[in-house]
């Protein structure tokens, strides 16, 4: 017996489709679903701050620096 691992798509109609590897040959064959459970989500050690993460200071901005989308962008948009 030999072990081959393919991913393949349940649909909501509970459909299998997918692609056999190429060392598996044309024929009926049986199969094995092992569905795993979803990941648990792992709580925070510590409390989410803000102010920890890196900044870098570039300066001061030129004078005369718009921003606005018609100054930034051509006439079409881009």
């Amino acid at each position: 017996m030999t072990e081959i691992r393919a991913r393949v798509l349940v649909g909501p109609d509970h459909r299998i489709s997918g692609t056999a590897p190429a060392a598996v040959p044309p024929g009926e064959h049986e199969v094995t679903i092992i569905v795993k459970p979803p990941p648990t989500r792992q709580s925070a050690s510590e409390p989410f701050d803000v102010d920890a993460l890196p900044s870098h200071d570039l300066g001061v901005w030129p004078e005369g620096l718009s921003l606005r989308r018609e100054d930034m962008y051509d006439e079409d948009g881009r």
